[in-house]
């Protein structure tokens, strides 16, 4: 989609977002060079802020070619919220249906018609405590093994600096002046598994070269080492259900084998006394 197709709504949407976007952060721009001039193609972004979609959309917005972002589909419904998200071409993803290519099937669509779609892979903020990308979720997977269009892995930085994920209120840390850090890295070389089954293991070796990318994209914007292996979340969970099981029964063990071994004590005293009481 070229600049002179971003069409009302975007343009609005800038208007409305760039100004503050320009006064109050700094900006550190990476890779433009790597976003197709023109075609469809997908996005792929890290997210750990509330604030990184704006801060990715400035930057798209200034390649000239603005992304079509998946979200649920209650914020289509009414307000000047759905007003926005109709206007400028939002994919509304609906949670409830069972297929998952139908959840996908408008991105499909939008790529077809030469149109960018970003994926926010891990779907959610982050969960891994040092804030990098965590495993990742198959949709963008399966759409890129169906449209065989490029993914481009982005990483951005610095928006958790200013609004922090979970931090228990959600409010902006303005001073001292932040710094919005979006890199784009080249194309995901996916053409391996162009013609194979998108079986679940398919999916998950596509999802995980993507992961990947992002976060090759985003240990060099921090100049830091990433993990061996991504975050898992529901396996943290399961772990930390399992220990806190493990605790409470450690915790009520004694009390308990006390409690058992009194039972038989209290059933003697009893009986004795009604004895006693019959004498």
């Amino acid at each position: 989609m070229s600049r002179r197709r971003i069409g009302f709504w975007y343009r609005l949407a800038a208007v409305i977002c760039k100004p503050p976007l320009l006064v109050l952060f700094k900006r550190d721009w990476q890779g433009m060079e790597h976003i197709p001039a023109d075609g469809g193609f997908i996005t792929a972004v890290n997210h750990n802020s509330y604030l990184d979609p704006l801060s990715y959309a400035h930057y798209q917005y200034n390649t000239g070619r603005v992304p079509r972002f998946l979200a649920k589909a209650g914020l289509f419904k009414s307000g000047f919220v759905g007003l926005m998200m109709r206007g400028t071409g939002q994919i509304p993803v609906y949670r409830e249906t069972t297929d998952a290519a139908n959840a996908f099937r408008a991105a499909v669509t939008a790529i077809h018609k030469g149109e960018c779609v970003a994926f926010y892979p891990e779907g959610t903020l982050t969960r891994d405590p040092e804030l990098w990308p965590m495993q990742g979720k198959t949709g963008a997977a399966r759409v890129a093994l169906l449209t065989k269009a490029p993914v481009i892995p982005v990483a951005q930085w610095g928006a958790n600096d200013a609004m922090p994920p979970y931090a228990k209120e959600k409010k902006l840390q303005l001073l001292p002046r932040k710094t919005l850090r979006v890199k784009a890295g080249p194309p995901v070389d996916l053409s391996a598994y162009y013609d194979q089954e998108p079986t679940a293991e398919v999916l998950r070796a596509v999802t995980d070269l993507i992961m990947s990318a992002i976060t090759e994209q985003l240990a060099q914007l921090r100049g830091e080492s990433a993990p061996a292996a991504p975050y898992d979340w529901r396996k943290a969970i399961a772990q930390e259900r399992r220990a806190a099981r493990e605790a409470a029964k450690a915790a009520a063990g004694p009390a308990a084998a006390t409690e058992g071994a009194g039972a038989p004590q209290q059933a003697r005293s009893t009986q004795q006394a009604q004895e006693d009481e019959g004498k």
